[in-house]
């Protein structure tokens, strides 16, 4: 028997059972530990919008075009979509288990691009967001100020400047996302009634104030062919009226005061809305805040 050789041999056994146990503690360190088995299909999200459009319009003129490129990519289970009235589209695809999420990120990738000629111009100057996701929640983190001296538009760009990147970087983490972001930002109505004595269109103001909304670079002092004397050069650059916020601004003829504009390290966005003041000069300016939540409430981080 071989229990007999080990019982003979004392010394034999413990040098294999030591190697055996410092075989193991090896094998601990490296070998990968899941908590779960992976049962979670792999998903690509693709995301676009087109301002003003409703669902019906996003679904006829993106959805489509997109949909009859991406159907059919390599080791894809199932896809679907949504179409939103105000001008937002999703499309999640699914792919089998064990395949390699990056390889099919590049997969619709590349049958997004090949759609991208058949999208309207407005789609494709906001862009198309291809990214891998996961339906798995990893953690919620809400954050609050115990002494409610913060408000939630605090809180939301504080979150967005500091601790957003941070978690997106973090080894393990696909996405991470703001609910009910409260972004600085800036939103124009139209007054359609004077639009129309002034036999002017929204595109005619948009154009206007596109116009006015760039960093134009002027020129650089002291560059060739000058001689070689010159020791320095000097680069020189304008910047369009709508460019930096200030505190109080004057846009189409009203005055508004936008609180929150003077805060330092800010990005903009065009959500939102506040209260709002009647231009004389065909529409409306306001500051934008979400409407839907009030001011003191925290900001929820969700962590995919």
């Amino acid at each position: 028997m071989i229990s007999a050789i080990f019982v003979d041999r004392p010394r034999l056994a413990v040098v294999i059972a030591l190697v055996i146990t410092i075989a193991g503690l090896i094998a601990l360190t490296r070998i990968p530990v899941a908590q779960f088995p992976d049962i979670v299909p792999p998903q690509v999200q693709v995301t676009a919008t087109y301002p003003g459009a409703s669902a019906a319009d996003v679904e006829a003129s993106v959805a489509q075009p997109i949909e009859a490129q991406v159907v059919g990519v390599d080791k894809m289970i199932y896809m679907k979509s949504t179409s939103g009235n105000d001008g937002s589209y999703n499309l999640t695809v699914s792919f089998e288990l064990g395949s390699d999420v990056d390889i099919d990120t590049v997969n619709v990738n590349n049958r997004v691009q090949t759609a991208l000629s058949q999208l309207p111009q407005e789609v494709q100057l906001e862009g198309l967001v291809v990214q891998k996701k996961s339906s798995a929640v990893l953690q919620f983190i809400a954050l609050y100020s115990e002494t409610g001296k913060q408000d939630t538009l605090f809180i939301t760009n504080y979150a967005i400047i500091n601790i957003l990147d941070v978690l997106s970087r973090t080894p393990g983490v696909g996405q991470a996302h703001i609910f009910g972001a409260l972004n600085y930002s800036m939103r124009i109505w139209f007054d359609t009634q004077r639009l129309s004595n002034l036999q002017l269109t929204p595109s005619d103001v948009i154009a206007a104030i596109q116009a006015q909304n760039v960093i134009a670079p002027v020129g650089r002092i002291g560059a060739r062919p000058i001689s070689n004397e010159q020791q320095f050069q000097l680069n020189i650059q304008t910047q369009g009226r709508l460019v930096t916020p200030i505190p109080t601004a004057r846009c189409c003829g009203s005055r508004m005061s936008p609180g929150s504009s003077s805060a330092p390290k800010t990005r903009t966005s065009s959500r939102g809305s506040m209260a709002s003041r009647r231009s004389r000069s065909g529409f409306i300016c306001l500051p934008a805040r979400m409407p839907f939540q009030p001011p003191g409430l925290s900001a929820p981080i969700l962590i995919a």
